[in-house]
């Protein structure tokens, strides 16, 4: 790994799929570059190897006080994602590293190598109050590179030590490499993790998300978390209108069988240039729906592509809106999902190590 002003060309993944075509200048930019070729396919076509950067932060835990998300503080080991979700609503965040939400990333990842250590130094301090740390709020902790990195297993490895409870969200079968963590953390009633599904159908998933982990794998990894007693659950998130909201019933099927005990949705986002982003996939990949899609999210977000409504920018409002969470609660009351809340606890957080005396 290198500084940002040294990217290293790797190999690893080169001749895999990326999910989105193009590198649009971000909205902060008052240049845009427009490449010499102009056919999107040829683009598609060209070997477009992964870059990392070293992430100098010098903090790792961050703050929000949005409403409708289930903790108030998040850690991400890696800005950008190479799992590459064509519809993605973190592709935005790189905008404000002078780069593009397109290719750019999931090719261009900054890598938090000190992570761990930052991690135990904000744990160990009396400001910190303990609560649930959610991982992967932004980019998925466990994309391949983390096979590498171990990362995230870092980070696991210091709040096991403390006891701090964590929530994640993956789409990762790499997840199950760390139930060690994990069961660690659950005796204390401090872990959690929920497994994202989008759709069964293979071709799509591979379109769509083309470095995740394959929907069987995804519930591979459900039935061993829950062999080993580690909480879990799922979040059909994305739920695409006019795409995979018809898989509602059998994803919540499929995870029942492999051990979720919860189960939650989110309705597609499309904030900023993933908008047009997604809307340009749509008419490449998948075009006889691309007008479909679009209206539905249109009619469930007033007329608009995207809805900042912390009250109705994660489900969605309409009547389009009210079937598919009719439809959800339904299915999660027939299989018995969500007969409890999901409790995790702080009350085992510990500061390990030697107790120095105060002078004063």
């Amino acid at each position: 790994m290198t500084d940002h002003s040294e990217p290293r060309q790797t190999g690893i993944h080169t001749n895999r799929g990326r999910g989105i075509l193009g590198s649009p200048s971000g909205r902060f930019e008052s240049i845009a570059y427009t490449p010499e070729y102009e056919n999107r396919t040829d683009f598609g076509q060209t070997k477009c190897s992964t870059q990392f950067f070293k992430d100098r932060s010098k903090s790792l835990i961050s703050m929000n006080n949005s409403p409708d998300v289930h903790f108030d503080a998040s850690i991400n080991p890696y800005r950008g994602c190479e799992h590459g979700c064509a519809y993605c609503y973190a592709r935005p965040s790189h905008e404000y590293l002078g780069l593009s939400p397109g290719l750019d990333f999931e090719t261009k990842i900054f890598v938090k190598e000190n992570a761990p250590q930052l991690l135990k130094t904000e744990l160990s301090s009396k400001k910190w109050i303990p609560q649930l740390l959610g991982i992967s709020g932004i980019t998925d902790c466990y994309q391949p590179i983390e096979k590498d990195f171990r990362i995230t297993r870092g980070c696991l490895e210091v709040l096991a030590e403390f006891r701090n409870p964590t929530g994640i969200i993956t789409k990762n079968y790499l997840v199950t490499r760390d139930i060690d963590h994990l069961s660690s953390l659950s005796k204390h009633q401090a872990a959690m993790v929920y497994l994202s599904l989008t759709t069964l159908d293979e071709g799509l998933r591979r379109r769509m998300e083309p470095r995740t982990a394959s929907v069987r794998r995804r519930l591979d990894a459900l039935r061993e978390l829950s062999a080993a007693d580690v909480p879990c659950g799922v979040i059909l998130g994305p739920i695409i209108p006019g795409l995979t909201d018809s898989e509602i019933p059998a994803l919540l099927d499929e995870a029942k069988r492999a051990g979720a005990k919860h189960a939650s949705y989110i309705m597609l986002r499309l904030p900023y240039g993933v908008s047009e982003l997604f809307e340009n996939w749509l008419d490449d990949t998948i075009p006889t729906k691309s007008t479909k899609v679009m209206n539905h999210v249109r009619g469930m977000r007033g007329g608009k592509t995207n809805d900042s409504n912390f009250r109705t920018r994660m489900k969605g409002e309409g009547p389009y809106a009210e079937q598919i969470a009719a439809l959800f609660k339904i299915q999660c009351k027939k299989l018995g999902l969500n007969r409890e809340r999901p409790a995790l606890s702080a009350a085992s957080f510990r500061r390990p190590g030697p107790v120095q005396l105060s002078l004063f």
